[in-house]
């Protein structure tokens, strides 16, 4: 059951404030079936339409009003609004942006200024000396399908080496993940990706070396040799083009 919040009354309150009118009001009604609350005030849509300053008010005492006949109402009123009217105090990031949503605020990250990148795509393995030719491999891979990748260890932006990360995963389309040797960095970076709705793109020299919740996600296998990683660009090119497709 939908519960009463008088925070989500008030902060429904103020977008409400902030954007409607008067035909708001009217579809809102019929959404709602709350005709009698909304058209039988009768300050509500006169202070609106004047501009008067009891316009707020009048706001909160229908919004309560349509909450105690029934809580499930709000709702129903902040559907419509993040329909019509999303919130610009919202970031939004998905690959899929026409599913459903959720608004969070990270606690140990900043979300970094500017929108996501369709052209960079984030490369996420172990920093050791013996994946260098892989992560050539993947710039390959990447440049001929058209994008550009990245690292971390290609940045240095931020005063910590997991903001970085943090947000070089936001910016990106689509984020490429080799899982060999069971890194635990790579791991935490992949539940980040998944988180903000990227396309998670997994390679690996080792299919057991996957965790058994990405089982269901296909990989891209390859042999850690001049043949293994020439396939690897060519099977990431690919994959990548589907992806921008």
């Amino acid at each position: 059951m939908y519960e009463f919040d008088g925070k989500l009354l008030l902060e429904l309150k103020r977008r409400i404030v902030e954007d409607f009118t008067h035909s708001d009001w009217e579809e809102l009604a019929l959404l709602s079936n709350c005709n009698d609350l909304i058209d039988g005030h009768d300050r509500l849509k006169r202070s609106l339409y004047f501009g008067d300053e009891d316009y707020t008010g009048n706001v909160i005492t229908v919004l309560k009003q349509m909450a105690n006949r029934d809580p499930a109402t709000l709702k129903i009123v902040g559907d419509y609004l993040d329909e019509r009217y999303p919130d610009a105090t919202a970031t939004y990031v998905s690959a899929k942006p026409s599913e459903r949503k959720i608004t969070f605020a990270p606690t140990v990250f900043d979300i970094p200024d500017g929108n996501p990148e369709d052209d960079l795509i984030a490369v996420m393995m172990p920093f050791s000396a013996g994946f260098s030719p892989v992560y050539e491999a993947i710039k390959q891979g990447c440049s001929a399908s058209g994008f550009r990748c990245l690292r971390a260890d290609d940045i240095w932006e931020e005063s910590t080496i997991m903001q970085d990360i943090f947000s070089l995963i936001y910016r990106a389309k689509s984020v490429v993940v080799d899982f060999s040797g069971k890194n635990p960095n790579v791991m935490y970076e992949t539940g980040i990706a998944h988180t903000l709705g990227k396309v998670v793109i997994p390679i690996t020299q080792n299919v057991s070396d996957i965790p058994s919740d990405m089982g269901h996600h296909r990989a891209l296998c390859y042999l850690h040799n001049n043949e293994g990683l020439a396939d690897l660009t060519n099977k990431l090119a690919a994959k990548l083009r589907s992806v921008r497709a």
